[in-house]
């Protein structure tokens, strides 16, 4: 698999260069998920995001997403894209594009890559509020308040 495929990066995501990393002639769809920075979550207001992640492990923990829906679904081609840094409200945090030939085994790829991504790899975000801030310690939203980064976070 190409190392361009699954990618971290500081810079603004390109949606359409993300999808013209999957697209082929014999793609009867392209699924994309694009997750953006919200405005309100739990009732708090977000003022920005910061996201920090063990940078090489976390694109080899992409490319194993990539691996694991081939498995799944032998004809999908996937490509992931997530940024790092700071992130304002509606800012895209990540693009998942996935063909096939068929559109349920793309939505169903994509849905997969995107709680993969939240279970297994190594990015973390600092959701910043008008009156605080707080590492949330894996993608899951589970909440761990604490002055520095989270245990075992990586300075790549």
């Amino acid at each position: 698999m190409s190392q361009d495929m699954y990618q971290i990066t500081k810079d603004m995501i390109s949606i359409e260069q993300t999808i013209s990393k999957v697209a082929h002639r014999n793609a009867g769809a392209i699924n994309t998920f694009i997750g953006v920075v919200r405005e309100l979550t739990k009732g708090k207001k977000t003022v920005y995001l910061e996201y920090e992640a063990y940078e090489s492990m976390a694109a080899k923990k992409l490319e194993q997403i990539g691996q694991e829906i081939k498995e799944k679904w032998p004809e999908a081609i996937v490509a992931i894209t997530h940024r790092i840094g700071r992130l304002d409200i509606t800012d895209i945090a990540v693009v998942i594009a996935v063909s096939s030939p068929h559109r349920a085994d793309s939505f169903e790829a994509s849905r997969y890559a995107i709680e993969r991504i939240k279970e297994i790899v190594p990015i973390w975000k600092k959701e910043h509020w008008e009156n605080g801030e707080s590492w949330i310690g894996d993608q899951k939203e589970t909440v761990q308040y604490c002055t520095g980064k989270p245990e075992g976070m990586g300075n790549d």
